[in-house]
């Protein structure tokens, strides 16, 4: 089995999303200004970030909040992942897309039917901060790989809040600086 990662871009003042989520606004008032490093200003580095991300992901996990904010406006009814997708949620939504399963028990469920179709592949807990928050709390998760857009939102949706209680040492693996953003990686130290 490849690496289970968190992967996600969030402002210096630690928001994933900015207020008012909604689904003319799925990040929220300036969310999107987030992701112009993906989008607006990529560099060649940006780009290597994102086709490792491509490349090396054999399932992808998402929350259902994600799921229904996204499916439409940002990502036009269509799957926007290379590979399966398991939306993480307690009853499987009216609408559905191809290219996305339904997990709805729990986070447990989804990593283990995640595992069984990435094989050797990454397993990319893409977010939103509800489902990241629950694999931290679980200690599921290998890598967390943060994105860090030189913005600072103020309000929105804080990717750290409700991770647990007890300090969590991280071991910087990885930084790599573009102008849209800094590109990190962590690895959780056990033991």
């Amino acid at each position: 089995m490849g690496k289970v990662f968190a992967e996600i871009t969030m402002s210096l003042d630690g928001f994933i999303a900015g207020p008012g989520i909604s689904d003319k606004q799925p990040m929220g008032a300036s969310g999107e200004k987030l992701h112009e490093w993906m989008f607006d200003k990529t560099t060649e580095a940006d780009k290597q970030w994102l086709d490792e991300l491509v490349k090396t992901s054999g399932a992808v996990i998402i929350g259902h909040h994600t799921y229904r904010t996204a499916i439409n406006d940002a990502w036009g009814g269509v799957t926007p992942f290379n590979a399966p997708a398991f939306v993480v949620c307690h009853e499987v939504p009216s609408q559905t897309l191809k290219g996305f399963d339904h997990i709805t028990g729990g986070i447990h469920k989804a990593l283990d039917r995640a595992t069984a179709v990435a094989k050797e592949k990454n397993i990319w807990i893409m977010g939103g901060a509800g489902v990241i928050q629950q694999y931290i709390r679980a200690r599921l998760v290998d890598e967390l790989r943060l994105h860090i857009a030189p913005l600072l939102l103020q309000q929105g949706t804080r990717l750290f809040d409700n991770t647990g209680t007890d300090a969590v040492e991280l071991i910087r693996e990885k930084v790599t600086e573009t102008p849209g953003a800094l590109h990190t990686v962590f690895r959780f130290k056990t033991g």
